[in-house]
């Protein structure tokens, strides 16, 4: 008896000792829970910073010449997985706002999901989401979706998000992007929609016809589907003069010093007597030791982005070439970071009404794109512009709409841009100054994460098998498909 006695208290205390341990597994100075608006505000600094120095190399819009940039070279190789990182805090985000019943936290979720995701798959092609950010539900190795489906998820998402975002469904606090204004957020959802839809426009069949009736469907009822109506919607990341909240270039003194305008886009801004030129562009050494005036579009040149590094430093020394605009590097406060803006979505409706997709006419809301964009970046003239050499051509309009979009992307809009050449071939990069590597080729995609390779060898392989036969820079992806 005695025996039994001591064997059951060394089981209660094995019992008690194992109940202890797990007690201390927990922090209890860590919140597991907590307000999804302490988790918006952070999400939205990341989300909304599309400011990216590698997409202007890339889109030919600066030349760098400290080193061969990659990005500017086009000597591309594997990009990161880091963007999933904030989509785990939008998925804490969601199960917070569920959890209190905050609809509205709901449907912003389902939007900057949408965001992170299609920033993702438009680097790889597909990639996990379904099945991503499991970890807890013990997956660990997660499939690839294709990108269809991840587009037409988004898409799907993005139609619940405009339904569910309501006055009524309570306020929206930790919003530093539109201050909890419910219609400026589905002014955002449909207009960020009419963009996924516009990278669409190479898809033929039924996807392609579901994407232009989905165009059509929010074009034609503003009541139930708004859409950006003036600068004062852009989706804007606005910067203070705060520790932390600075311009991102500011006192940046690489920028100050390797950082140079590129030809081809200096040569665009000329041949349209644009005076966007500059506000985005300081005169050559050449020109200031000349007195030549700020206005005058001979102050200004670029280095080629294609040509060899010795050749560009050599036109630098000689003082031939004009840096960026003090403004990008001396200001804290500068432009604000666009994750959309009014100006694109103009250009976005003329692109769509010049494909015949809706009934409007294109060379008005070309107009209207200009107009905001010289009202962005604080230049007057857009009408005299729009009278001469900017003015729309409707035998030469996709082309146009799609430079004059490229254009409002200077120091702006991430790698959209680029998206937008892969997409339509406008403007032409240029590849043919000798320093250009991958065989004098404009990249299409990055390779996937060597981690993958490493940790998820099975599924990254089976999606490189089904896209692309080998993880190659050049690999065409579904989006670019016709």
């Amino acid at each position: 008896m005695r025996a039994l006695t001591y064997t059951f208290l060394l089981l209660a205390a094995l019992v008690s000792s194992c109940s202890d341990l797990e007690d201390l597994q927990v922090d209890p100075n860590r919140a597991t829970q907590t307000h999804p608006a302490l988790l918006l505000t952070n999400i939205e600094a990341i989300t909304f910073n599309y400011i990216d120095i590698g997409a202007s190399l890339a889109s030919r819009q600066l030349a760098f010449t400290d080193g061969a940039s990659g990005e500017q070279y086009y000597n591309w190789q594997r990009a990161g997985f880091g963007r999933y990182n904030t989509l785990r805090q939008i998925v804490k985000m969601d199960q917070e706002a569920e959890r209190l019943n905050l609809i509205n936290y709901r449907a912003l979720a389902l939007f900057l999901k949408s965001v992170q995701i299609l920033e993702l798959t438009k680097v790889f092609g597909d990639v996990p989401y379904t099945e991503a950010l499991q970890a807890e539900e013990g997956v660990f190795s997660p499939a690839y979706d294709t990108q269809e489906q991840i587009y037409l998820k988004v898409l799907a998402d993005l139609e619940e998000a405009n339904s569910m975002l309501n006055a009524s469904n309570g306020v929206i606090t930790g919003d530093i992007i539109y201050e909890g204004e419910i219609t400026k957020w589905k002014k955002l959802i449909n207009s960020f929609t009419l963009r996924v839809l516009m990278s669409m426009s190479k898809k033929g069949g039924a996807t392609g016809t579901q994407v232009v009736n989905r165009f059509n469907t929010i074009v034609s009822n503003p009541a139930t589907y708004p859409i950006f109506e003036s600068n004062q919607d852009n989706a804007s990341l606005k910067f203070l003069d705060l520790v932390g909240n600075r311009y991102p270039f500011f006192n940046s003194n690489s920028l100050k010093t390797a950082y140079y305008m590129e030809e081809s886009f200096v040569n665009l801004l000329k041949n349209l007597s644009d005076p966007r030129l500059f506000v985005f562009a300081d005169r050559t050494p050449d020109a200031v030791d000349s007195n030549i005036p700020a206005t005058d579009f001979a102050a200004y040149d670029g280095l080629d982005g294609s040509a060899p590094l010795a050749t560009n430093t050599n036109r630098v020394v000689a003082g031939e070439v004009s840096k960026v605009n003090l403004r990008y590097y001396d200001s804290p406060v500068n432009e604000a970071s666009n994750l959309l803006s009014y100006a694109e979505v103009e250009f976005i409706l003329a692109e769509a009404a010049a494909r015949g997709w809706i009934s409007a006419t294109a060379k008005d809301h070309y107009d209207n794109g200009v107009r905001a964009s010289f009202q962005f970046f604080g230049v007057a003239g857009a009408n005299a512009y729009l009278l001469g050499a900017g003015a729309y051509n409707p035998a030469n309009g996709i082309r146009q709409i799609v430079t004059q979009k490229y254009i409002n992307f200077f120091m702006n809009g991430g790698w959209e841009g680029f998206y937008n050449n892969l997409r339509t071939g406008f403007p032409v990069f240029s590849v043919s100054g000798g320093g250009v590597l991958n065989d004098q080729l404009v990249p299409k995609r990055w390779m996937y994460p060597q981690n993958e390779l490493l940790y998820n060898k099975q599924n990254v392989e089976a999606a490189i098998q089904r896209q692309y036969a080998t993880d190659n820079i050049n690999g065409e992806m579904w989006l670019l498909k016709n």
